[in-house]
């Protein structure tokens, strides 16, 4: 038997440590679709104050040769009420008021005021032979007023 020590091939030198082989990554597209599922479905409430006015009114149509005082709304807190002509000044009631005076062809004006004690929203109107003038006052302490005056035909304008 025999012992045979050598190589075959190669430049007579030995590696000692291997190179690593390259590593190759592939990227494939899958050809699968992925169902969505659908997006849930949300509900946003929203809460808003709204502010509702008075319920409109008009002035009650005045007999010939009378003076129709009007003041309606909402004053929580009270409201002081004046009302007449030039020669006469008269405290209102609580709200709802009207009130009605013969008129004077020789007065100046006839008017109605509401002044708002704390808050609320008020009308006001006073009407002489279809004519008629309106006011309002919303808010704490404002003051609502309407005058008609003389035309000096003997008539209110």
């Amino acid at each position: 038997m025999g012992i045979v020590i050598g190589s075959a091939g190669g430049d007579g030198t030995e590696k000692t440590s291997a190179e690593p082989a390259p590593t190759v990554t592939k990227t494939v597209e899958a050809n699968t679709k992925i169902a969505a599922e659908p997006a849930p479905t949300v509900t946003v409430t929203e809460t808003t104050k709204v502010e509702v006015a008075p319920k409109k009114q008009d002035p009650p149509a005045a007999p010939e040769g009378k003076a129709v005082f009007k003041v309606w709304g909402s004053a929580p807190n009270g409201v002081d009420i004046t009302y007449g002509s030039d020669g006469t000044n008269l405290d209102g009631s609580r709200l709802p008021m009207t009130k009605t005076l013969t008129v004077d062809e020789d007065a100046l004006y006839y008017q109605v005021s509401a002044q708002l004690t704390g808050g609320g929203d008020v009308q006001c109107s006073v009407t002489i032979d279809g004519k008629t003038k309106t006011g309002r006052a919303k808010g704490s302490y404002n003051i609502c007023s309407a005058q008609l005056n003389s035309d000096f035909s003997g008539g209110f304008s």
